[in-house]
């Protein structure tokens, strides 16, 4: 199996405990997590040999982030290391009826604050077979947009397969900001990687008869989304999580994967949400896990699904299963039934 490398921004994690809100709560716990890190994670946890690339401070709480990725077997060799500070996101769980919400503070965070010459990308993909990162990362600025262009173009050069989770963030960055950034980075990517609202926020591309506030979304329309995309941009495959909110505790949970001209769905979880930070990234995830290891396109949508099913129950932004409770979920087992 060939090296992942995937880049972008870890944070701390600062959130009430349980369900409190941010205006109860006098105490706040701390992890760690972002999207591309919590691939690498995931990855990691399959036995994958996965490095996380990034700039962190030299102090001890970029230290802190660093020794998380290690305690999972994530390569770090490669984190630049600089700036002044590390970027913060607060979380309140949502329940019932209640969403959940995020406030991030993370403005001149090191990463933000990168240049090209941090990187050498070159040498951080020797011996690579496949380079992710999200659309969250070119959103931290101008020069990181640069850098995850730069990234791209030398991941092409040497051949290696280029994966892209949209991940439209509004408070990040604006649709028409995001459509013209994303544009141009997409025509280096291979797999496209969205959630049912992405490719409308940021390409204008939209699933008919869908209401994602009502927790309406029609399937079928998403094969009209994922055809169009393929087709403006190129994509060898894309895979659209399929999420169905009943409740901030309660949601549908399927995804739809387009390859080579035909449509894959995978069966749909009727899921109950202990932490749904990271759901999308425990999917991209288990695509690129399912994709480097052969798997036929029915079983990829299925681990992908299943491996973020999974997800939602653990507590923080990382998923923390193995290939096979995985494989036992997405072959049928799903009865939570105590294991002796």
């Amino acid at each position: 199996m060939g090296k992942i490398v995937t880049f972008g921004e870890i944070m701390l994690r600062l959130a009430p405990e349980g369900y409190y809100r941010f205006v109860q709560a006098s105490t706040l716990g701390a992890t760690y997590g972002g999207g591309e890190a919590n691939v690498a994670v995931s990855l990691s946890n399959y036995g994958m040999d996965a490095a996380f690339v990034t700039k962190l401070p030299k102090h001890e709480i970029g230290q802190a982030a660093i020794n998380e990725l290690r305690r999972y077997g994530v390569d770090t060799s490669m984190i630049t290391r600089g700036g002044d500070r590390v970027g913060i996101y607060f979380l309140e769980k949502g329940a019932s009826q209640r969403p959940s919400k995020v406030i991030y503070d993370r403005a001149g965070s090191a990463i933000a604050k990168a240049e090209s010459a941090d990187f050498d990308w070159n040498k951080i993909f020797e011996g690579v077979e496949w380079f992710h990162f999200t659309g969250i990362t070119p959103a931290l600025g101008d020069n990181v947009a640069q850098i995850c262009l730069e990234a791209c173009k030398a991941a092409k050069s040497k051949g290696i397969t280029v994966s892209c989770d949209l991940n439209y963030r509004k408070n990040l960055w604006t649709r028409e900001k995001a459509g013209q950034v994303m544009a141009g980075l997409m025509e280096y990517v291979d797999v496209c990687i969205a959630n049912e609202e992405d490719a409308s926020d940021v390409f204008g591309i939209k699933a008919d008869n869908t209401d994602v506030t009502t927790g309406k979304v029609n399937h079928e329309g998403y094969k009209d989304v994922a055809r169009k995309l393929a087709d403006r941009f190129g994509f060898k495959k894309v895979a659209i999580t399929l999420r169905g909110s009943i409740s901030a505790n309660d949601n549908n949970w399927a995804a739809m994967l387009y390859t080579d001209g035909e449509y894959f769905f995978s069966k749909n979880y009727l899921i109950h949400i202990v932490d749904r930070v990271g759901g999308g990234d425990s999917f991209g995830a288990g695509l690129i896990y399912a994709c480097m290891n052969g798997c036929s396109a029915q079983d990829t949508i299925e681990f992908a699904v299943a491996a973020s099913c999974l997800k939602h129950t653990i507590e923080g932004d990382l998923n923390q299963v193995s290939v096979d409770e995985v494989k036992k979920l997405a072959g049928g087992d799903g009865s939570g039934r105590v294991q002796r």
